[in-house]
């Protein structure tokens, strides 16, 4: 094989944040929000440094430990060239361990980042590439999904590996987000999922799937029923107290609030009552619908 060609310039990657599940969507339906981590990455002559600003800061590895960097080796693998280093600036607003997809935006940002530094890269590897890439390093594709592709996903997996089809969210959802500051984890939440549920509760939420994607896409006006769910939050309930009796009170006054992904973080899709007030212990933030998915910037030159 020949000399590979890489960018002298840096290349920049935005990501944005994710919420998946919405409820009766588990494993297959997410959501793209206006909320983003940004990657700045370059070839360098030798060794690896992560520089991290903002979320994780003082805890995130800052070499070959880190997740970008170990997407981007996974990438450049698929590309079946290394570059000899890599200089990474990590500029994080993503909540991380909290539901918001952080990990996903992380190995998105990682992939298309080593993609968009190879001569011919986004030739060489596809988008549907990219997404099998990120929902196999990530073990599922609801957070990926959305993530790359921007606005409402549905994702599956297949004898391929993962796919997904996009849909633009109407313009009546408007999410909103409540951060605790404690952290969860979503091993620890698949954890408290049982092997089997009864045939009615699958029934159940195949049908409210259906409605929600009606719902999201078209009349927002259904989003409360359509957000019901059986077969996830209810059984992690006990281990986020906090997280179902807020989605229970908001819940309560109409609005269709659901877990984020495997929490702690609670999404409502509909508008919130001036005068709820959830408690010091949330942080609110409201979000636009990301509908672009993550973006790079960049250009390519040879390098000698």
């Amino acid at each position: 094989m020949g000399a590979m060609a890489f960018l002298s310039e840096p290349v920049h990657v935005r990501a944005p944040a994710t919420s998946a599940n919405l409820g009766p969507g588990f494993d297959a339906l997410g959501l793209a929000l206006a909320l983003h981590d940004e990657v700045t990455a370059r070839v360098a002559p030798a060794g690896v440094v992560v520089e991290v600003r903002g979320e994780g800061a003082a805890e995130l590895p800052t070499g070959e430990d880190h997740l970008v960097v170990r997407a981007m080796r996974a990438a450049f693998a698929a590309l079946r060239e290394q570059p000899t280093g890599l200089v990474l600036e990590c500029r994080n607003r993503i909540p991380q361990a909290r539901g918001l997809g952080s990990s996903s935006a992380a190995i998105v940002a990682g992939l298309l980042a080593a993609r968009a530094l190879v001569d011919g890269g986004p030739e060489r590897l596809p988008d549907d590439e990219v997404l099998a890439m990120a929902a196999a390093i990530e073990g599922h594709p609801d957070n990926v999904a959305p993530c790359l592709l921007g606005g409402f996903t549905i994702a599956w997996n297949e004898g391929a590996g993962a796919r997904a089809v996009r849909l633009a969210a109407h313009e009546g959802v408007r999410p909103i987000v409540f951060v605790p500051a404690e952290r969860g984890y979503t091993a620890s939440a698949r954890a408290a999922l049982p092997p089997d549920v009864p045939h009615r509760d699958a029934s159940f939420n195949a049908g409210r799937a259906a409605l929600l994607t009606h719902a999201i896409t078209g009349d927002p006006a259904l989003l409360l029923p359509a957000t019901e769910d059986r077969l996830h939050q209810g059984y992690r309930a006990e281990s986020m107290p906090g997280t179902a009796s807020l989605v229970a009170s908001l819940r309560s006054v109409g609005v269709a609030a659901v877990v984020s992904g495997a929490g702690p973080t609670v999404l409502a899709l509909s508008e919130v009552p001036a005068d709820f007030h959830p408690g010091t212990e949330w942080r609110a933030q409201t979000l636009g619908v990301d509908v672009h998915g993550a973006l790079v910037k960049g250009s390519m030159v040879e390098l000698a």
